[in-house]
C-alpha cells in the first residue's frame, strides 16, 4: 500500500469538511469573504466544446478536490473551446503503471510528486514534458523536470505546543529533549524528515544536496525513545492537538488548521522547513496526446492558481502569481517570496536517483 501524499492528504481534509455540514460552503464560497471572485465569474461561463479537440482527464484525489480543480482549471479551459474532465479516483503509481503496462491508457494529466518521477521514471510509465508547448518561464525556477513539472507547493515544517514549549523553538531544540522534555513527532517517511535534521543540525540550506544520509539518520537517532510516527496528515494532526508529543514535523496546511482549532496553542514556522512541489505528469501513451500539455499551459495561469491556493491552501507555481494573493493568506502561503526566503527546496533530481534505497533505509533503521 502506498504511503498518503500530500495531495491525498488534501483531498481527505476536503472530505472532512465535507461531511461537517458547513464547511462545504465556506470553502466553495470563501474566495468572495477575501475578496477574490471565483473563476466562473472572473475568467467566463462554461463554454461550447470543440469537437476537433480530444477530451482531456485530469485525474487528482477526490472529494471537494474535484470541484475545486473544475472551477480553478477545467471551466477556464472549457470556456475556451476544450473538453477537460476531472477525474477524483486518486491517481496512485500502481495504477498508473498497471494501465501502461495493459496499453490502457485512460488518463491524461495526473496531480503527482517527487516519488512519482522516482518510481515511475524508470519504468519508463510517463511522457516528457513538452516545454514547446508548457512554458517553462511560468514555473519557479528549478521546478520544471523532463517527466514533470510543477503545479503547486507545499511545505514540511515544524510545530510545537505553547503549552509545553516556551517562546519560539530553533529547530535545534527540536532534538533536544532535556531543554524540551516530551516526545516529537516525524513522518513515516524519509522525504522532507531527512532535511529537516539535516537543517536542525546546522546544514545550510544551499548545502542540503547531496544529503548526507548518515548524519540525518543520526539526528534521529539521538533521540530514537521519543519519537512518535504518523502515516497520515490526519494522525498528524491528532497526535500534536491531543498532547501526545511536544514538538513534530508536518505539512503545514495541517499545522495552519492546528494553529487555528487550538486558538494560538499550537504554533508553527516556515523557518527552516521544506518547500516541496506538487506535479502535473503525463502517463505514457497518454489518450489525448499533446493536447495534454495544451491543458497544463491553460492551467500555468496565474489567477487560477491564486484560486487554487485560496481554496485549498496549495502555493501557486507560477511567480506571477505572487503579487496576486490577498493580503490574508500570505503568510500561510508556502510559496509566498518571505517564506521561501527561510526555506530549503527539495531537489527532485537527488530523490528520482536514491528515493527507493533512502526509503527503506528509513524505515529499517528509524521507524522499525
Amino acid at each position: 500500500m502506498e504511503d498518503q501524499s500530500f495531495a491525498e492528504d488534501f483531498a481527505e481534509i476536503m472530505r472532512d469538511q465535507d461531511a461537517s455540514g458547513m464547511s462545504r460552503r465556506r470553502i466553495l464560497q470563501s474566495a468572495l469573504a477575501m475578496g477574490v471572485a471565483p473563476l466562473a465569474a472572473s475568467l467566463g461561463a462554461r463554454g461550447v466544446l470543440a469537437a476537433d479537440k480530444p477530451e482531456v482527464v485530469v485525474v487528482n484525489w477526490g472529494g471537494l478536490a474535484v470541484e475545486v480543480f473544475q472551477q480553478a482549471f477545467a471551466d477556464p479551459y472549457n470556456a475556451e473551446g476544450g473538453n477537460m474532465v476531472i477525474d477524483g479516483s486518486g491517481p496512485l503509481n500502481g495504477k498508473i503503471l498497471t494501465m501502461v503496462q495493459a496499453n490502457d491508457v485512460t488518463w491524461d494529466i495526473c496531480d503527482a510528486g517527487v516519488t512519482t518521477l522516482a518510481d515511475l521514471g524508470p519504468k519508463g510509465a510517463l511522457q516528457p514534458i513538452n516545454y514547446d508547448i508548457v512554458d517553462k518561464s511560468k514555473v519557479v525556477d528549478g521546478m520544471t523536470y523532463e517527466l514533470g513539472v510543477a503545479n503547486y507547493f507545499f511545505s514540511s515544517v515544524m510545530a510545537w505546543d505553547s503549552d509545553k514549549v516556551d517562546g519560539t523553538p530553533s529547530p535545534a531544540d527540536f532534538f533536544d529533549t532535556k531543554k524540551y522534555p516530551g516526545r516529537r513527532m516525524i513522518r513515516k517517511d524519509s522525504q522532507a524528515m531527512l532535511e529537516l535534521a539535516l537543517l536542525a543540525d546546522g546544514v545550510a540550506p544551499e548545502d542540503l544536496y547531496p544529503l548526507d544520509v548518515e548524519r540525518a539518520f543520526a539526528k534521529f537517532d539521538s533521540i530514537r525513545d521519543d519519537l512518535l510516527f504518523w502515516s497520515s496528515g490526519s494522525q498528524s494532526q491528532s497526535l500534536l492537538r491531543d498532547g501526545e508529543c511536544v514538538m513534530g514535523f508536518l505539512w503545514s496546511t495541517r499545522a495552519n488548521m492546528l494553529e487555528k482549532e487550538t486558538a494560538g496553542r499550537i504554533k508553527y514556522t516556515f523557518d527552516k522547513g521544506l518547500l516541496q512541489p506538487g506535479l502535473w505528469v503525463v502517463p505514457k501513451n497518454n489518450p489525448a496526446g499533446d493536447e495534454a500539455f495544451r491543458a497544463i499551459a491553460s492551467m500555468q495561469r496565474p489567477e487560477e492558481q491564486v484560486y487554487v491556493l485560496e481554496q485549498m491552501g496549495n502555493g501557486p507555481a507560477n511567480p506571477a502569481a505572487a503579487e496576486m494573493v490577498p493580503e490574508q493568506l500570505r503568510s500561510a502561503n508556502p510559496a509566498d517570496p518571505e517564506n521561501r526566503k527561510v526555506q530549503a527546496t527539495l531537489n527532485a533530481d537527488w530523490y528520482i536517483e536514491h528515493h527507493r534505497e533512502t526509503y527503506q533505509a528509513f524505515l529499517d533503521r528509524i521507524v522499525l
